[in-house]
């Protein structure tokens, strides 16, 4: 079932990745295979974060091609797929701001960023912000798979 606004799915949505904490995370390389690697976003509503080393094989690939998609399973019964694209931010302060959400959250989401990257302004500590075109919540059983996806797509703006 599609849902016009965010706000519609926001409570699970929120409730379920930040329960969850790690995603399977797939981009595509130069030659357009898939590959998936483990990461570990926070989420503000439909705006994702992770902190991640900025020179890898992952910002190579999102160079060439932005998009991202995240596989929440966990749960295989309440899984969570949400479809980005991805972006560099290289502003200090909202490095700062990002790198204190993950250092002040409670774990398993919360952790401390500084054994990895020592600061927030590390030339290799990299913030990547997720921004959906689609989430999918799914829960099985259900009586159909209309029934049991509840999907929200970003409308363009303008």
């Amino acid at each position: 079932m599609e849902v016009k606004h965010f706000s519609e799915i926001e409570a699970e949505f929120i409730e379920r990745v930040h329960t969850m904490v790690w995603c399977n995370a797939a981009t595509v390389d130069s030659r357009q295979r898939p590959r998936s690697r483990i990461l570990h976003p926070i989420w503000e509503g439909s705006t994702g974060w992770v902190g991640t080393h900025r020179n890898s094989y992952k910002s190579r690939r999102l160079e060439r091609n932005p998009h991202i998609s995240l596989a929440y399973i966990t749960d295989i019964m309440k899984p969570v797929y949400v479809d980005c694209t991805a972006e560099w931010v290289d502003d200090l302060e909202q490095k700062v701001r990002i790198w204190n959400l993950f250092k002040d959250a409670p774990p398993p989401l919360g952790y401390d960023p500084a054994p990895t990257f020592g600061s927030a302004d590390h030339e290799d500590f990299g913030l990547l912000k997720l921004t959906p075109w689609r989430i999918a919540i799914v829960t099985f059983p259900a009586p159909s798979h209309e029934e049991g996806q509840r999907i929200w797509r970003r409308r363009e703006e303008g």
